[in-house]
């Protein structure tokens, strides 16, 4: 005996323990969805000769899945007076999209400064900094990207682009500025040359804008 156990059944105890387990079963996977990423969105925005617009394209993808071939992406808010373009979580985007037009409530014809208020809101709400999202916001006098990381930016050249092709598409726009075309088939052409190159970017375009001299975006009436 050892501790009083008897050495027969210490033995016993030894030859169970030593036999061979069977393998375990693989964890099944429940959801073929782990893994893919949501793409979508290419916004571009050109500022030319007083005239400024953003276009953005339909597309949204999940993985190697085409879900919709004609999302909104662009919208026009306080007034007719700010065009936004968003890319990024849907719900994220449009939850920025409310911040925001409550800041412009709060500052109308205030643009830029909305938009910083909005980005120390961003950095310092615990909530916010979740939020995966960019936009692209204009009025007549300024363009502006806001990140995920809170920044405010303001193109040197009057080009914005975010989203899967935005790198295709600024360069595009960069190189047809010296060109006689106007903001707007600057715009549009640059798009329709990065939805020949990216996957995730179709041609069903949303074109919003404003033309040289004018305060709101074309067909908006503006409230009193």
């Amino acid at each position: 005996q050892k501790n009083g156990v008897p050495k027969a059944v210490i033995a016993r105890a030894k030859s169970i323990w030593a036999r061979p387990r069977p393998a375990q079963a693989p964890a099944r996977v429940f959801s073929t969805l782990e893994g893919k990423k949501w793409r979508s969105t290419t916004i571009l925005s050109v500022r030319k000769d007083g005239e400024v617009f953003v276009v953005g394209d339909g597309q949204v993808s999940f993985g190697d899945m085409l879900l919709k071939p004609n999302a909104k992406k662009v919208r026009v808010i306080d007034n007719g007076r700010v065009i936004t373009g968003f890319a990024g979580a849907t719900a994220d985007c449009l939850t920025l999209l409310e911040r925001l037009e409550t800041r412009l409530e709060q500052r109308p014809g205030q643009l830029m400064r909305a938009c910083v208020e909005m980005a120390k809101g961003w950095r310092t709400d615990k909530y916010l900094r979740h939020l995966s999202a960019m936009l692209v916001v204009v009025d007549k006098d300024v363009s502006l990207t806001l990140t995920g990381n809170g920044d405010v930016v303001e193109p040197h050249d009057g080009i914005i682009g975010i989203g899967s092709g935005g790198p295709y598409a600024v360069a595009a726009a960069r190189a047809l500025m010296d060109t006689d075309l106007p903001a707007k088939d600057v715009a549009i052409k640059a798009m329709e040359i990065a939805a020949d190159m990216c996957v995730y970017t179709n041609a069903n375009f949303v074109v919003e804008g404003f033309n040289k001299g004018d305060s709101v975006v074309a067909g908006v009436e503006q409230d009193d």
